[in-house]
């Protein structure tokens, strides 16, 4: 049993083979393959790509990061792009690769927060903070202040006020000028009602 036991936990784990997509140096030979190790990786790769050159340099497709270890290797995500270098020959960027400080900035409105808080125990609604941050990095804050009962009467009547104004305005704008289309219907009407007198008559 001890034996058993010890044979058991001496054994390395053996990992599945996963997808990985791998293209020579110029990006003109691309192929599939399935690998569970780097060097299965590495073997299959030099297969599928008709490589027969003995010193080859594994790197990611998207930056030119070198692949060399096996516990980094383990980390890569399924359907990771590789290329793979023969002797002098170097990584370069694709015709979709953009690098990170060319890359295109965010622009607009990232998170907007609310905060509720009161200055007094006595208020009755309390302060109403909004905060917008931005992608370029800085925020915009602005506070609606509610800080008592009388404050928002206050502001409430004027709005009614306000309201109002604008609404009687709005009346007697609209009583004018329909008295002016009623005056010019009566004044178009009126000649054609002597016409007709006038031809009656004759």
């Amino acid at each position: 049993m001890g034996s058993q036991t010890k044979r058991v936990l001496l054994t390395p784990l053996m990992h599945s083979a996963r997808p990985f997509r791998v293209s020579n140096h110029n990006r003109s030979s691309r192929r599939g393959v399935m690998a569970s190790s780097l060097k299965e990786l590495l073997s299959k790769t030099l297969d599928a790509l008709l490589i027969t050159s003995g010193l080859v340099t594994l790197v990611l497709e998207e930056d030119g990061t070198v692949v060399d270890t096996e516990e980094f290797f383990q980390t890569l995500g399924d359907n990771t792009h590789f290329m793979i270098l023969e002797k002098g020959q170097k990584w370069t960027p694709g015709s979709n690769c953009i690098p990170a400080r060319q890359q295109p900035k965010k622009s607009g409105i990232a998170r907007i927060t609310f905060d509720l808080y009161k200055l007094s125990p006595k208020d009755v609604i309390g302060c109403l903070n909004v905060k917008a941050t931005m992608y370029e990095m800085y925020s915009v804050s602005y506070d609606f202040r509610c800080t008592g009962l009388k404050a928002l009467l206050r502001s409430l009547l004027r709005f009614l006020s306000h309201a109002a104004q604008v609404t009687g305005q709005f009346l007697i704008y609209t009583g004018k000028n329909m008295l002016r289309v009623l005056d010019d219907t009566e004044e178009q009407s009126s000649p054609r009602l002597h016409s007709r007198q006038k031809f009656k008559i004759g």
